[in-house]
């Protein structure tokens, strides 16, 4: 089952890069704060990288001074997502998050099969807006698109009254 506008956020461990290798829990980064997060359906994949992991980048001052928390996942691993973080200039504060075995994605409901292109289990390429930890917008993509994921479209969607 998908996840839906007035869920709370699974709880799952995700891996991330800072001081070395951690694993971080989703009430750590979604609990008592505002959070956007957009999954890729991979690093380093042209649509990812040209538009949609910049656009954060591009915006994330705009996200910041909102108090809104930005995160960025993808089923791959920790260490692919820093070194795509370094090669995108990835603000301080954006959040590269690795789901390796997929388990946040099925969580969400949000998983894509792309084992036709060599690339297994895969997120969907979508974008939400949590507010201590219950999910207030969701924006998932139709396969192939970027549309409704992308930081200007997120924060047009901010600016609306709930």
């Amino acid at each position: 089952m998908t996840i839906k506008v007035g869920d709370r956020i699974p709880e799952i461990p995700l891996q991330r890069i800072r001081n070395g290798l951690e694993i971080v829990d989703t009430p750590t980064l979604f609990d008592g704060r505002k959070v956007v997060l957009f999954a890729v359906p991979g690093a380093f994949t042209p649509t990812c990288s040209e538009k949609h992991l910049p656009g954060y980048v591009e915006h994330f001052d705009q996200f910041a001074a909102r108090g809104i928390d930005v995160l960025c996942m993808s089923v791959n691993d920790p260490f692919v997502m820093q070194a795509w973080g370094q090669s995108q200039h990835v603000p301080d504060g954006l959040q590269m998050l690795a789901d390796g075995n997929a388990d946040f994605t099925r969580s969400l409901g949000l998983e894509l099969d792309a084992s036709a292109y060599g690339m297994g289990t895969r997120s969907r390429r979508f974008a939400l807006y949590a507010d201590n930890g219950v999910v207030k917008k969701l924006f998932v993509e139709a396969p192939g698109e970027f549309k409704v994921s992308s930081a200007e479209y997120m924060l047009d969607e901010l600016a609306k009254p709930e």
